[in-house]
């Protein structure tokens, strides 16, 4: 894997915690401490893994030994998670259902009504 792909990765999630979940530091490790407990273990435990995988950065040798499949799941993982997180998309979503379904119960109240009169 080639460290520059590795730390994309571990930007993208950081700012992904820093966006959607309002997670505070300026590290990686930093960011999933501070939202330790909001994130499912299985969203946790993969950021944990990319976290180390970037502590591992400095020695090029290591990181030509990290299993690559693993940290790409991981990444997938907290992006899965992540990224549908976003609370004003989601209530202009509910927001366009909620106009949506009085606007056509007031059409069928309008055709009962006008069956009713003719």
């Amino acid at each position: 894997m080639d460290p520059s792909e590795l730390q994309r990765m571990c930007g993208r999630v950081s700012q992904l915690l820093a966006e959607r979940l309002g997670a505070r530091g300026h590290t990686l490790p930093d960011r999933i401490a501070s939202r330790h407990r909001t994130l499912p273990r299985k969203v946790r435990r993969a950021a944990l893994d990319l976290a180390e995988a970037q502590a591992m950065l400095g020695a090029p040798k290591v990181v030509r030994q990290l299993d690559h499949d693993k940290l790409h799941h991981a990444y997938q993982t907290c992006l899965h998670y992540l990224e549908p997180l976003d609370a004003p998309l989601r209530f202009g979503r509910r927001l366009l259902e909620v106009v949506t379904t009085v606007v056509l119960g007031l059409l069928i109240m309008a055709g009962v009504g006008f069956a009713f009169v003719y």
